[in-house]
């Protein structure tokens, strides 16, 4: 009955104080390495063993969100130009709806000068 005995448990205790500066970059990594455990980011701090900082970079995930929406943007353009020429095909004579067409190809034309 009850918890499992370990084979190496840990049973040595260290104790050590430090400035405000030196907790202050203490945490900081901490909060840097992204684990959950102040004791054992410290035992791995001390042993050398090997530790994983993650870092954000703000303007990149910036970039790819403006770039998923400029997507996004262009899939609904696609859809708006299928809509539209299905509608003129049903809707429209042949030769007023060449004209149409012609009317939003050169809109078209001028879109992709612009990108």
């Amino acid at each position: 009955m009850g918890r499992k005995t370990l084979k190496d448990p840990a049973v040595y205790r260290l104790n050590f104080r430090l400035n405000a500066s030196d907790h202050a970059k203490v945490m900081d990594l901490f909060c840097r390495s992204g684990q959950k455990n102040l004791s054992l980011f410290i035992v791995s701090m001390l042993l050398n063993r090997e530790m994983k900082v993650v870092r954000i970079d703000k303007s990149a995930m910036d970039y790819y969100m403006r770039l998923t929406t400029f997507y996004h943007q262009y899939q609904a353009v696609g859809n708006n130009y299928n809509q539209l020429v299905k509608a003129v095909k049903t809707n429209f004579g042949h030769k007023r709806g060449l004209a149409m067409l012609y009317r939003v190809e050169k809109t078209n034309l001028e879109l992709i000068a612009l990108t």
